[in-house]
């Protein structure tokens, strides 16, 4: 596939059109910083974060990114990276959750594996990423940290993060407790941040890059718009699924447990949602 956006004026952007394609090109700090061609990152994604789907975006001139937890161990992480690497000469990045789990994954195993290998982006999401911010900047690495909110935004810009992604409610997988959608998120963001930032949550379209860097975002994140493509690794069905389907076809799960999480309307997320009913903020039923 290759990425594009529909054409748009921006006085304070660099643009400029490759007269063959009449592509426009827009050059923003997140372009400059990550060293890519288009303003667009791939949203990690557990179970299709994989090399094949995180080379094709970045040979598509944006930047791919793994998913390294969902890869077992270290190991295979590093096995991924390698894959990734015959694939492409362009740069890609690796997605690090940080999860709110009773036994924690080995996070240094995978830190290690990352910076052994040269990865040169790394998008931290979910506790706390200072730690690891530190651990990467020592090894040179770009750290891009995801949040949801503006206060946790500025917590990971004094870490030290190079660039932010605002996750809007809007946003697949876990939009967190706060509830913000961009419209909001990314005005007040493009007040008070000072680094560059990119609009996550919501994401499929050129107008609405416009829109996110109309509000101050210098670029976008992209998570179920790639699933549509014919290198995600994911089940055909799935993806015609996400095609025929509309924006009242995703639901919320485990409100009452306070992990909210974005999901595909069907039977089975409504079973969950009944059972919460039942039972509210209890795990085990």
């Amino acid at each position: 596939f290759a990425l594009c956006v529909e054409p748009f004026v921006a006085s304070s952007l660099l643009l400029s059109t490759n007269p063959r394609k009449n592509i426009m090109v827009i050059k923003t700090r997140v372009t400059e910083m990550l060293g890519i061609k288009h303003p667009i990152i791939q949203g990690g994604m557990h179970y299709v974060g994989y090399y094949d789907l995180a080379a094709a975006v970045s040979n598509a001139g944006g930047l791919g990114i793994i998913t390294a937890l969902t890869q077992a161990t270290p190991e295979d992480l590093r096995r991924e990276i390698r894959k990734c690497k015959a694939l492409t000469n362009k740069p890609f990045g690796c997605n690090l959750t940080l999860l709110p789990v009773t036994v924690n994954p080995d996070y240094e195993g995978y830190c290690k594996v990352i910076i052994e290998e040269g990865v040169p982006v790394v998008e931290t999401a979910g506790r706390n990423p200072g730690k690891y911010i530190k651990l990467f900047h020592d090894a040179g690495i770009i750290v891009i940290h995801k949040c949801v909110a503006i206060r946790h935004a500025l917590t990971a810009i004094k870490q030290g993060a190079d660039m932010i992604s605002m996750d809007g409610f809007e946003c697949a997988g876990h939009p967190g407790e706060e509830d913000i959608g961009n419209w909001v998120l990314l005005a007040k963001a493009g007040r008070v941040l000072t680094v560059p930032f990119v609009a996550s949550g919501g994401c499929a379209t050129g107008s609405q890059l416009a829109a996110a860097i109309a509000l101050g975002a210098e670029g976008v994140n992209m998570g179920t718009r790639f699933m549509a493509t014919k290198e995600a690794p994911i089940h055909d069905n799935i993806k015609q699924a996400l095609v025929d389907n509309d924006e009242r076809s995703t639901t919320h799960i485990f409100r009452t447990l306070h992990n909210t999480e974005r999901v595909f309307k069907n039977a089975m997320s409504q079973k969950v949602r009944d059972i919460e009913q039942e039972s509210p903020g209890d795990f085990s039923a």
